[in-house]
C-alpha cells in the first residue's frame, strides 16, 4: 500500500513538472485600492513577493487586467499588509480586483516601453508561432545591426518577460525578436502537450534563428529566463546554427534540472526517494506511458555543471542568491568550472527571474557592459598593431 502511494505521488510530481498549467493561481490578495491625488495606491497582503521593493507586473481578473506596481510606501509586519504605489494600469479595473498574481513582466507589450514592434509569425513544427520584432535604431560606430537578440521566456511565462531586456539590446544596436514556443499558449502545442524542459523547445528557438537569418541577421545573442535559459543552452549545444550564437545572457537559468526537481520535491515536502522516482519516470523510456511524454527527457544531458567544459558560447548568468524557485548554486558552480566562457553576476533579495525588477539600472548596466565586450569587432591576429617597442616583420 505504501509503495503504491509513493508511486502515485512520484507520478503526480513528474506530471506536474511537464504539464502546462491552464490557469494561474491568483495567490496575491488585494485588500484595498486608494486614490491619492491623481494616482493610485494598493494595499496588499504581505506575501514574500509583495514585500520586496522594485517594480513588478500584477495580473488580475483572470489575466485580463494588468497593472505596473511600484515602490513600497509602507509595510506593517504586525498587520501583514504592504502599501505600494500603482504606477500604471494597462488594462482592467484594479479598484474591483480582489486577487491576482505577481509577475516580473512589468510591461504588457513593446508600446508600453515606448517602442513600436512588428507582429511576425515564425514557422515552427505544427504551424506558426507569433513573435514581436522590435527593430534596431540605425547603426552607428558603436552599434551592430546584423546581430539580433532573441528573447526566450520561462516556463509558464510569456514573451512579455523579455521586454525588460529590449532597451538594452536596442542601445547596443540589436533588433529584438521576442518569441513564443510550444505549449506557452501562443505557439502551437507540442504533439504530446508536454514540456520537454528544453529538450524539445530548443527547436523553436532554432526556427527563430532561421527567421532572423532570413531577415538579414548574421549572428544572434540569446536571452533566456529560467527554463528559457535551459532552452538556450540546448540551442547552443544542438542547433545547426550554434556557431552563429555570439553570446548568451541567462537570467536565473535552470543549469541542472536534477537540482531544481530535488529542490521542488523538498519545497512540497515530498520524500527525496519519491522525488528521485519522479525523475526516473521523466527520463526512462518506460515512463512515457505514465507521464504522457512522446519521448523521455534526458536530464543528464541538461546538467551543465557536469558538462561545464562543453559550453563554448560566451555566457553571462545573472542570478539572485535569494531565488526561491531555481537555486543559484549550479549557476555559480558552472561559472567556477568554466570561467573562460561563463561570467556570473549575483543579485540579492530578488525572487525568481526578478533581478531586473529589483534593480533595473544595475541589471542593464552589467548586461550592457558585458555584451559590449562580446560584440566588439573581432580583431584578426594579422591586423593587430605592434606593441610599443616592437617592429613589424619586414
Amino acid at each position: 500500500m505504501l509503495a503504491a502511494g509513493s508511486s502515485a505521488l512520484a507520478l503526480y510530481f513528474a506530471r506536474r513538472v511537464i504539464t502546462p498549467a491552464r490557469f494561474r493561481d491568483a495567490d496575491q490578495e488585494v485588500l484595498a485600492v486608494i486614490r491619492e491625488g491623481r494616482g493610485l495606491q494598493v494595499i496588499l497582503a504581505a506575501t514574500p513577493d509583495a514585500t520586496v521593493d522594485g517594480v513588478y507586473g500584477f495580473f488580475f481578473d483572470g489575466g485580463r487586467g494588468h497593472a505596473r506596481i511600484g515602490r513600497i510606501l509602507s509595510y506593517s509586519p504586525a498587520e501583514r499588509t504592504v502599501l505600494r504605489e500603482v504606477e500604471t494600469v494597462y488594462s482592467g479595473d484594479i479598484s474591483t480586483a480582489r486577487r491576482g498574481w505577481w509577475s516580473g513582466a512589468a510591461y504588457p507589450d513593446p508600446a508600453a516601453i515606448g517602442l513600436s514592434a512588428d507582429d511576425v509569425l515564425i514557422d515552427v513544427e505544427g504551424g506558426t508561432a507569433p513573435a514581436w520584432l522590435v527593430r534596431a535604431v540605425p547603426a552607428t560606430e558603436d552599434t551592430v545591426s546584423d546581430v539580433w537578440a532573441i528573447m526566450v521566456h520561462g516556463r509558464g511565462a510569456s514573451r512579455q518577460e523579455g521586454l525588460r531586456a529590449v532597451r538594452t539590446a536596442r542601445d547596443l544596436g540589436m533588433p529584438s525578436l521576442l518569441i513564443s514556443y510550444r505549449n506557452d499558449g501562443l505557439a502551437p502545442s507540442a504533439s504530446d502537450g508536454r514540456y520537454g524542459l528544453g529538450s524539445t523547445e530548443w527547436r523553436d528557438v532554432e526556427a527563430a534563428i532561421d527567421f532572423a537569418l532570413e531577415q538579414g541577421a548574421r549572428e544572434v545573442v540569446l536571452f533566456g529566463w529560467s527554463m528559457g535559459g535551459a532552452i538556450c543552452l540546448q540551442t547552443a549545444d544542438l542547433s545547426r546554427h550554434r556557431q552563429l550564437i555570439r553570446a548568451m545572457v541567462l537570467d536565473a537559468p535552470v543549469i541542472n534540472w536534477v537540482n531544481v526537481l530535488a529542490h521542488h520535491a523538498e519545497l512540497n515536502r515530498i520524500p527525496s526517494s519519491v522525488g528521485r522516482y519522479g525523475q526516473l519516470m521523466l527520463s526512462h523510456p518506460l515512463g512515457r506511458r505514465l507521464t504522457g511524454l512522446a519521448a523521455p527527457v534526458d536530464l543528464k544531458a541538461m546538467d551543465w555543471v557536469s558538462r561545464a567544459v562543453e559550453l563554448r558560447t560566451p555566457t553571462l548568468i545573472v542570478h539572485s542568491v535569494d531565488d526561491e524557485y531555481v537555486p543559484y548554486g549550479p549557476s555559480a558552480e558552472l561559472a567556477e568550472k568554466n570561467p573562460e566562457m561563463v561570467t556570473f553576476e549575483s543579485f540579492n533579495t530578488a525572487r525568481h527571474t526578478k533581478e531586473w525588477n529589483v534593480d533595473p539600472e544595475r541589471w542593464e548596466r552589467q548586461v550592457m557592459a558585458w555584451l559590449r565586450q562580446q560584440l566588439a569587432p573581432r580583431v584578426n591576429p594579422g591586423d593587430q598593431e605592434p606593441a610599443a617597442g616592437q617592429s613589424t616583420p619586414g
